[in-house]
């Protein structure tokens, strides 16, 4: 182990108990995405105290920020984020509980995220002072990675263009470097509008924006025959009138749709538009369309994967408590036998069957996943397109926890996810070193990049024109 390395763990596990703190500030905020304000500030103010130069407010939400520490090149990146899921408040407890009934909740442990992305920023930064290392960290501040996609807005003004490569960490039910890619997305709002009139009177006189949206979906769901496999088309109708004898002149849908590849995704895209303008012109009512985000796929890299997968072996998995393991028991009691068989089959990780039987994953299996396509979609795609990029998962939760659940919520604040939030920091930091120290790593790793985009190119999903929805959660 090089003297950076051990420089840079020396820190994390002298200011373990600090940072751990500061993921359960984290937590119990539970601020909504692109209205993070405090947990945003926390983190930032923590970078600050370390010399790092933190530029706030980036690319129009001002819960986004970079923080930069040293001079020249190479510049690696961490990615962080710290925005909580809606309706998942839940107790530190092995059973479920709401903290705040209806209030938002930690589900996907980016309370986890964005502490360790901090914590291995500033260890990097202790070793490459110590030893007098040329290259610079940058800790990029992520808002609304669940809703409103924040890496997209910050990669269409341009704060990852000098990045030469970047590292992220995600909680996870497995100890994984995943080479699968993710489905792009478009999320859209469909707006008709129709003529209110009597139902029972005279209904001839009305327009139903209603008729319109369930049109609307029929023509969808009869278009899922003649799209590929892989793509995902998923809706709700947030609005469809006020009661039932008013002819309802105004409805609205909501829409994701999916695909491999991000023209694959496009051309579904556009089929749908033209399916809701025809769907206006069968009711006669009017369509506006609102494209709220939209992401790419990912761009996987082997090369820095395995070095994570190196590093994740030398420091070793954590090793729990009786306290860690008695809660972890409790949670696995509320996840049935073919949950948990379902969830590991569906992550295709060569061997799960040796997982079956285990409470908390206690392997560092090799990268997997190549050639194939996990079904989520994720802004840390687009960020893959600007340079080399890995985010890595370690064991949080329970094998055969579903992320976006009220365990997940209690795990990520106490031991088992504490001591996953260590691991992870102490692996970013190895690998942002390895990165900033070898040249022969750094150069590989982007070879590879160039030669997984070949002919393509990156446009932005976002028009230059749209601003990040801030006023959201007042409507």
């Amino acid at each position: 182990m090089s003297a950076e390395k051990e420089c840079a763990f020396d820190w994390i596990e002298k200011n373990r108990k600090p940072t751990t703190e500061m993921s359960d500030i984290v937590w119990e905020f539970a601020e909504l995405g692109l209205v993070e304000f405090k947990s945003s500030a926390l983190l930032a103010d923590e970078l600050a105290k370390h010399d790092f130069r933190v530029e706030r407010g980036i690319a129009g939400m001002p819960t986004a920020f970079v923080a930069t520490w040293g001079e020249g090149k190479p510049v690696i990146g961490i990615m962080g984020e710290y925005d909580a899921l809606p309706g998942l408040s839940q107790k530190k407890v092995p059973w479920k509980e709401p903290l705040d009934p209806g209030k938002p909740g930690h589900g996907c442990g980016h309370n986890i995220h964005g502490t360790s992305g901090m914590a291995a920023a500033i260890a990097v930064k202790k070793a490459v002072e110590k030893h007098n290392r040329k290259g610079t960290i940058k800790f990029f501040g992520c808002p609304a990675e669940e809703n409103f996609s924040g890496k997209v807005y910050m990669v269409r003004d341009g704060y990852f263009n000098d990045v030469n490569a970047l590292i992220s960490h995600h909680p996870d039910t497995m100890n994984d470097v995943s080479l699968m890619s993710s489905l792009a997305v478009n999320s859209v709002k469909f707006h008709f509008y129709g003529k209110a009139s009597h139902a029972g009177a005279s209904p001839e006189q009305g327009r139903s924006a209603l008729d319109a949206v369930e049109l609307m979906n029929t023509g969808v769901n009869y278009l899922r025959e003649h799209v590929i496999q892989d793509a995902r088309i998923h809706y709700i109708i947030e609005k469809g009138g006020d009661q039932p004898n008013i002819v309802p002149p105004y409805a609205r849908s909501w829409y994701y749709v999916r695909a491999p590849q991000r023209d694959q995704m496009e051309f579904i895209y556009n089929w749908i538009l033209d399916i809701a303008k025809g769907a206006a012109t069968m009711t006669r009512t009017k369509v506006k369309t609102e494209f709220l985000e939209g992401s790419y796929n990912v761009i996987p890299n082997r090369t820095i994967s395995e070095l994570i997968v190196n590093n994740m072996r030398e420091i070793g998995l954590p090793k729990y408590s009786d306290d860690d393991l008695k809660f972890a028991g409790e949670i696995a009691k509320s996840i049935t036998p073919e949950m948990k068989i379902a969830q590991l089959r569906k992550s295709k990780r060569p061997g799960w069957e040796r997982l079956v039987d285990k409470l908390v994953d206690d392997e560092v299996s090799d990268p997997w996943g190549e050639d194939e396509v996990s079904h989520g979609s994720t802004d840390v795609a687009d960020v893959s397109w600007q340079a080399p990029t890995v985010e890595f998962g370690t064991a949080t939760w329970v094998l055969g926890t579903p992320a976006h659940s009220w365990q997940a919520v209690a795990q990520n604040g106490v031991g088992i996810g504490h001591k996953s939030l260590i691991l992870a920091a102490k692996v970013m930091a190895a690998t942002a070193i390895d990165l900033l120290t070898s040249e022969d790593a750094l150069n590989k790793a982007r070879e590879e990049h160039r030669q997984r985009i070949g002919n393509k190119r990156y446009r932005s999903p976002i028009p230059p024109d749209r601003k990040p929805p801030l006023d959201v959660w007042e409507k």
